[in-house]
């Protein structure tokens, strides 16, 4: 007797037998395989850069050789990676390296990781509102989020990562699962240095919420323990004495972040002014609106994700306080759980009344939720496909299609042999970090090869041209190296002798 007909009657059991939870690992796969499509195909159309992938890959290739997270900077010294940042959670994608020096498993790791994020999701919208239809739009919303769809897409950040992990912790802290939210709450506090400030608020939330004052407390007193060893210590000790990195972006208030928040209460008309400009409150707006502004009611969790929104907002560089970037990683899972837990309060006892009563029509509420996060998607999102109605930056979504000078830059890194000292542009160095040394241009120092594309100014050559024109026409007149590749804009040059007393 045939098995066929039984064995379909059993996956078909276990589909329907919880049909919910397979339509959210349905959407997880889906989503995974199209943002890693999409982080993949920017990839190979080089548009990723040294900054930040360039970063990422030569710390952990770096680690992969017995070097934990060494790597150049920008002007052509070895230092350690925790000299900028504090993300030792990077050397857990090491043995990625061993099987190859291509960013692209570490950009499809990135892709899954963040997408598993709908989990947590799905198991506090059961849990808080009690419909499995609003469960489901749950999910939907934190994959719709655009500023974690731009994180992803993004290059690739360890912060990024803290969007997930913070969600699993949420969603443990919620049920008294401690061990999981020692985990996940420790693994994101190793994604970036200032993570611990928004997960001492989460113990807040855990002792206030769930009257659980010793766990609370250890929890925050742990998150700040380490924030403060992070930037006091080890930022410090790494860095060989430099100054503060990215002091720069909040000169306005302060030479750092936490002397930017303190010149900020200390100065509440510039305060004020900064933070209730269009810039910031647009910014605000896009965290907000596709939530349908349910945060606002549970503002409890949702304050967790202030440090980070103050410190984005406070920046006067303006990818700080864009979604299309990964700064608003940290926030977004805050945000999110807080909407599901705003939306339950409203549920329970909305006021007005009019508004509670729209709050417990569960099909009408998961649809305004899934549709608000297609809108925004459509709107304010990375997907190429909405060029015509997007509002978000035209140069980003029209980086997922390979050109000329993609051709052009396939070649001219071909010339380059693996562990040479290279100087590169930004987006050539996306692709040739997995080296022991990688300056970028208009550094050359000890450089043997340098490669530089001409016609997408990025980085240096966009916020100094004419200083990098004169760079490379300099390197041009250079006896000490010959012009070896001059197609599609992009420029090759090979050492041809020993520099000059060596």
């Amino acid at each position: 007797m045939s098995t066929a007909p039984l064995a379909g009657r059993l996956n078909l059991n276990v589909i329907t037998r919880d049909l919910p939870r397979f339509l959210v690992w349905l959407m997880v796969a889906g989503w995974t395989s199209l943002f890693s499509w999409l982080a993949v195909e920017r990839h190979e159309a080089w548009w990723t850069g040294r900054f930040d992938l360039g970063n990422m890959v030569q710390a952990i290739w770096s680690t992969a050789q017995g070097h934990p997270l060494q790597a150049t900077d920008a002007a052509g010294a070895q230092i350690s990676r925790l000299g900028s940042h504090v993300d030792p959670l990077l050397m857990a994608f090491a043995p990625l390296q061993w099987v190859t020096t291509s960013p692209v498993p570490l950009l499809v790791a990135q892709a899954l990781i963040v997408a598993l994020g709908a989990l947590p999701a799905f198991w506090l919208g059961r849990l808080w509102l009690r419909d499995d239809r609003l469960a489901v739009a749950a999910a939907a919303a934190y994959l719709l989020y655009v500023p974690l769809q731009w994180a992803v897409l993004t290059d690739f950040h360890a912060v990024t990562l803290a969007a997930p992990l913070l969600m699993y912790a949420i969603w443990a802290a919620e049920t008294h699962r401690d061990v999981v939210l020692g985990v996940t709450a420790g693994l994101a506090l190793m994604s970036k240095e200032q993570v611990g400030l928004s997960i001492a608020m989460l113990g807040l939330w855990i002792a206030i919420r769930h009257r659980r004052r010793i766990a609370g407390a250890v929890l925050a007193v742990s998150a700040l323990a380490w924030t403060a060893i992070a930037v006091l210590v080890i930022i410090p000790a790494a860095g060989s004495g430099l100054p503060a990195p990215f002091a720069e972006r909040y000169g306005k208030f302060g030479a750092t972040p936490a002397k930017a928040i303190v010149g900020a209460v200390t100065n509440p008309v510039d305060l004020i002014t900064t933070i209730g400009g269009w810039s910031r409150l647009s910014y605000l707006l896009i965290l907000l609106v596709p939530l349908l502004l349910l945060p606002l009611a549970a503002p409890l969790l949702a304050v967790c994700a202030l440090p980070d929104l103050l410190m984005n907002m406070l920046a006067e560089w303006w990818p700080n306080y864009s979604v299309e970037f990964h700064y608003a990683a940290v926030p977004s899972p805050y945000l999110i759980a807080a909407a599901l837990l705003g939306l339950s309060h409203l549920r329970e006892h909305g006021r007005p009344p009019w508004l509670g009563r729209a709050a417990r029509a569960s099909g009408g509420m998961a649809l305004a939720l899934v549709v608000a996060g297609v809108l925004a998607t459509m709107i304010k999102g990375p997907l190429p496909w909405f060029q015509g109605v997007s509002a978000a930056s035209p140069s980003r979504l029209a980086q997922y299609e390979r050109t000329a000078t993609s051709e052009a830059l396939d070649q001219a890194a071909a010339l380059i042999p693996d562990g040479a000292i290279v100087s590169a542009g930004n987006n050539p160095g996306g692709h040739l970090s997995a080296r022991t040394r990688i300056l970028v241009f208009p550094a050359i120092d000890d450089a043997e090869w340098v490669i530089v594309d001409r016609t997408r100014p990025d980085m240096y050559d966009r916020l100094d041209p004419r200083g990098f024109q004169v760079a490379l026409d300099n390197l041009a007149r250079r006896a000490d190296f010959r012009l070896v590749w001059n197609t599609g804009g992009v420029v090759v040059f090979h050492r041809v002798r020993p520099q000059a007393g060596t």
